[in-house]
């Protein structure tokens, strides 16, 4: 990680001290509906994984067997709609919501309204990934500042498709317009971080405050390059924003963890493995557990 955050940063965030699970934090992740669960239950894990109190799965009544099926550590509350996620949302003590993953446009679409525009005040941290970031659409006024957004390079042209036009064209003049002027750009205009995945990720804030963790060189792992891992990337930054990090620090803390727990398993890794594999990184770096 370059620009101001480093592994002693990281080890600073990532201390946990003795308390009750809800000290911790209690994430909330939204799933799809029936066959289309898994990436939510995968953000889910790494929630947990990284050290949230409590991890709940909120899925449609159609898919609470399938879930209840595949989970143990994990919660199961039935959210079938709008309504069901502004009750669920009542509650205080979720302080972190996970919404995109695997969820279909549709329904990523009816439940952004009821954290954005239906009369339920933000929580701290809304993760927007996947779905949720297509359902967004593009960005031309300010976000509740307590989003992160974690678009890949496509998403990011969906959300901001000027930025990323600037980005892809020629440098006729210099200097040129780099990732980090398009991720500062972006964050500035949405009013909440934003996390620009790839090899190179970029994390920015409204401030223009920003980091680079860069997968290259000795750190290259392009076994990441699998289905689900950027579902797992979800559930870590919002794990970790339930623990109490900023949405900016938890981005940047999960970016980091990604790649090591990548690094850790090898060559062969699928997306199931991160989750798994973050006790032995979170070891190495000084952490009892968590």
């Amino acid at each position: 990680m370059s620009m101001d955050f480093s592994t002693d940063r990281l080890r600073a965030l990532l201390a946990k001290p003795q308390g009750h699970k809800y000290d911790h934090g209690h994430a909330l992740v939204l799933t799809g509906g029936i066959g289309r669960t898994g990436a939510a239950r995968l953000a889910a894990r790494g929630a947990l994984r990284v050290g949230a109190g409590l991890v709940t799965l909120g899925a449609p009544g159609s898919a609470m067997l399938e879930c209840a099926a595949q989970i143990t550590a994990l919660m199961l509350r039935r959210v079938e709609g709008a309504e069901d996620l502004a009750a669920l949302l009542g509650d205080p003590r979720i302080n972190a919501l996970c919404l995109g993953p695997g969820m279909g446009v549709e329904r990523a679409g009816e439940f952004l309204a009821v954290v954005r525009d239906g009369g339920v005040k933000p929580h701290p941290t809304v993760v927007v990934d996947a779905d949720g970031l297509t359902a967004l659409g593009p960005v031309a006024a300010p976000l509740p500042p307590g989003w992160v957004l974690t678009p890949h390079g496509g998403e990011f042209a969906r959300l901001f498709p000027d930025l990323a036009a600037k980005l892809t064209a020629p440098a006729v003049t210099g200097p040129a317009y780099s990732k980090v002027d398009a991720a500062r750009e972006a964050a500035a205009r949405a009013g909440c971080v934003v996390l620009f995945k790839g090899p190179d990720t970029v994390i920015a804030q409204p401030d223009g405050r920003a980091a680079v963790h860069a997968a290259s060189g000795a750190r290259a792992v392009p076994w990441l390059a699998t289905a689900g891992a950027g579902d797992v990337l979800a559930g870590l930054i919002a794990g970790l924003c339930a623990r109490g990090l900023s949405g900016f620090e938890a981005a940047c803390a999960a970016a980091w963890l990604h790649v090591e727990a990548a690094r850790a398993f090898g060559p062969g890794l699928i997306a199931e493995d991160l989750p798994d594999a973050l006790p032995g990184v979170l070891r190495a770096l000084g952490q009892d557990g968590h």
